[in-house]
């Protein structure tokens, strides 16, 4: 499917850049200052904030072409929910993983009820346009409910140690949240968990199971796919 690239009208920094600045913050646990400082490394000059103003912008444009370019989600759904910190309030990060370790989409919540769960599984079934032929969970009873009113022909399992797969999804979230030294509002926590989800998990390949040739293919087929969807112009090979 072709994706229609960003406007950087009234930008006065090369698309290239923009862009580069966007991955970095979203693919990996930086901050903003930390991504200037990688910047002037390379002989760039640009502010935090700069980059602060066009994460907000172009992140999730960029995380939303990057999902309309992958498959659709896998037919086994792995969902968790973990608390975060906004403000030093407990709040709920709700996330689904599919098979492949694609994050269909993830949804910040006040609670961990049925309601809560009722509300995200149907929010994924109209994010993806799809049912799930399994989808596994922890314990808790919350699913159990919200999934027989809201999907009751999708096989439910539930069990602990089903859902490392979900769980270790988690891990990013958590160096991120250390560099950013915590969310500020439930509204950006969104905002930002979301463009990562979907930035993140597809340069992150299966790396152990491949060779090296094979995961040095796979990636340069990705960042292909990047340059497509942010109209960055394509990188020249190098020996």
């Amino acid at each position: 499917m072709e994706s229609v690239s960003p406007s950087y009208r009234g930008h006065r920094c090369p698309v290239e850049v923009i862009s580069h600045c966007v991955w970095l913050y979203h693919r990996f646990p930086l901050s903003f200052r930390e991504v200037e400082e990688l910047m002037l490394q390379r002989g760039v000059i640009v502010s935090y904030e700069t980059v602060r103003r066009w994460c907000a912008k172009f992140g999730q444009a960029y995380a939303n072409g990057l999902r309309r370019r992958r498959p659709r989600p896998g037919e086994r759904w792995h969902l968790d929910e973990v608390f975060i910190k906004i403000n030093g309030e407990h709040k709920y990060l709700w996330r689904a993983v599919d098979q492949d370790d694609n994050v269909p989409d993830v949804l910040v919540q006040n609670r961990r009820d049925k309601a809560a769960a009722r509300r995200f599984f149907r929010r994924l079934m109209k994010k993806t346009g799809t049912v799930p032929r399994v989808v596994v969970t922890d314990k808790l009873r919350s699913y159990g409910a919200a999934h027989r009113e809201v999907m009751p022909s999708v096989e439910h399992r539930s069990h602990q140690g089903l859902n490392n797969q979900a769980e270790n999804s988690h891990q990013l979230t958590r160096q991120c949240e250390r560099a950013m030294k915590g969310f500020r509002s439930i509204g950006g926590a969104q905002r930002f968990l979301s463009a990562s989800s979907g930035i993140s998990p597809r340069f992150r390949p299966h790396r152990h199971l491949m060779t090296a040739p094979d995961h040095r293919a796979e990636m340069t087929i990705r960042f292909a796919i990047r340059d497509q969807i942010t109209g960055a112009p394509g990188r020249p090979a190098t020996v």
